[in-house]
C-alpha cells in the first residue's frame, strides 16, 4: 500500500512508515491514520519484517498533530462527530502493543496525535531540534491520543503542568517525562535508519544514542511546579501560580488562565482519573468519551476558529471562566456512552510489544 501522503518502504529486515505532508508538519488525516494502521497490521504477520521505523518528511518535524482544519470543517458541515477520533485511538492501542519493535524518530516538532503516534512505541527517539507537547487546552480541547496516560506518570506534577498550560518541551524533557527513551543527534538519523536495516532496534540504537543526554530545563523547575500543581482543583492551581514568588509560576499562571476553562478542568480531572488507570486503553476510551462531546461543544470550533482559521488568537470561551465551570458539568462529560463506547478496555486485546 502506497499514497501520496504515507509512504511505505522496505530496505532489509525494516518496514519503513513515512509521513508524508511536509507543508503541514505531517499532520494527520483519516486516509492517514487508515494507511498506517494497515501497514501495521500486515508487516505483524510478515516474518520478513524485523523493526518497524516512523519517520515524517521534511525537516520540521514528524507530526505537528492531527489536521485540525479538517475536523472543524467537517464539523461545520455538520458532520457525524463519533468518526473522529475512533480509528486514530484504535491506532494509538495497535502501537502500544505491537508485537515487533517500532522505532518512532521524534525529530523536530512532535505535538497532539504527534505525540500519540511516537510516544506508544516501544524505541522512542528524540534529538536536538525535538519539540514535545500536547496543545490542545489551546484550542478548547484535552490532551487525548493517550497524552493523560503518559502525562499522569511523568514525574511529580510535570505532565499536569504542561497539560493544562499547553506546555512544550525538549526532547531531553521528552526522556525525564517518559515520552522517549533515546537521544541521537539529527545529523545520525539517515545512518540509524540504515542500520536498523540489518541489526535489531536495540543493537542498532545503541550505536548512534549518546550516553549522557543532556540538561532537562524541566528539571531544573520541579520545586515550584510539584508544589503549585498538588492540587486536584484548578482554581487551587491557578492561586498557587500567581501567589508563587518564582516568575516563571507567574507565567504558567498567565498561560493556564488564557486556555478554555472547561478544557482546563477537564484536562486535570482527566489526568487524575488516569493516573488509577493500569492501561493505555481505558484512558483511550476516557478520551474517546471527552472528545465526543467537546465536538458538541462551543469550545473547540471557537479555539481552532481563534488559533488556526482567523488566527486572532482571541477565543471567546463558553463558559470564561474556571468558577463558572461547576463539578456537575465536569462529571458530565465522563459519564458512559453506553452502547457507542469505544470499548478498547474491554476488547482482548493481544500480547503486549517486545523488544528486539
Amino acid at each position: 500500500m502506497d499514497t501520496n501522503e504515507i509512504l511505505l518502504q522496505r530496505a532489509g529486515r525494516l518496514g519503513h512508515i513515512i509521513l508524508n505532508r511536509p507543508k503541514a508538519i505531517n499532520a494527520l488525516n483519516d486516509s492517514m491514520i487508515a494507511a498506517i494502521t494497515a501497514a501495521l497490521q500486515e508487516w505483524a504477520t510478515d516474518d520478513g519484517v524485523e523493526t518497524v521505523l516512523l519517520s515524517g518528511a521534511g525537516e520540521r518535524g514528524l507530526c505537528a498533530g492531527g489536521d485540525i482544519v479538517a475536523i472543524y470543517r467537517h464539523i461545520q458541515a455538520g458532520a457525524d462527530k463519533e468518526v473522529f477520533w475512533e480509528d486514530e485511538y484504535r491506532m494509538n492501542s495497535l502501537i502500544s502493543r505491537y508485537p515487533k519493535p517500532i522505532v518512532a524518530l521524534m525529530d523536530g516538532v512532535v505535538l497532539g496525535g504527534g505525540i500519540g503516534l511516537s510516544a506508544h512505541a516501544s524505541h522512542r527517539v528524540v534529538t536536538e531540534r525535538t519539540t514535545v507537547g500536547m496543545p490542545e487546552t489551546r484550542i478548547g480541547f484535552i490532551p487525548d491520543v493517550g497524552g493523560c496516560f503518559l502525562y499522569s506518570r511523568a514525574p511529580g506534577e510535570l505532565g499536569t503542568h504542561l497539560g493544562l498550560t499547553a506546555g512544550t518541551g525538549t526532547g531531553a524533557d521528552a526522556i525525564l517525562l517518559g515520552l522517549a527513551d533515546y537521544f541521537v543527534d539529527s545529523a545520525d538519523l539517515p545512518e540509524l535508519a540504515a542500520a536498523l536495516a540489518d541489526a535489531p532496534a536495540d543493537e542498532a540504537i545503541a550505536r548512534f544514542a549518546r550516553k549522557e543526554v543532556p540538561a532537562s530545563g524541566l528539571e531544573k523547575e520541579r520545586l515550584w511546579i510539584d508544589a503549585c500543581y498538588a492540587y486536584d482543583d484548578a482554581e487551587e492551581i491557578l492561586a498557587a501560580l500567581q501567589e508563587s514568588g518564582e516568575p516563571n509560576a507567574r507565567e504558567a499562571a498567565a498561560e493556564l488562565a488564557a486556555k478554555s476553562p472547561t478544557s482546563v478542568k477537564l484536562t486535570l480531572e482527566a489526568l487524575r482519573r488516569a493516573r488509577r488507570m493500569d492501561t493505555l486503553e481505558e484512558v483511550l476510551d476516557q478520551d474517546y468519551r471527552l472528545g465526543i462531546r467537546l465536538l458538541a461543544a462551543p469550545d473547540f470550533a471557537e479555539g481552532v476558529r481563534a488559533q488556526v482559521i482567523d488566527k486572532d488568537r482571541n477565543p471567546k470561551w463558553k463558559p470564561a471562566t474556571l468558577a463558572e465551570v461547576d463539578r456537575g458539568t465536569v462529571e458530565s462529560y465522563f459519564a458512559g456512552l453506553g452502547e457507542d463506547e469505544l470499548g478498547l478496555s474491554s476488547a482482548q486485546m493481544p500480547a503486549g510489544r517486545t523488544k528486539a
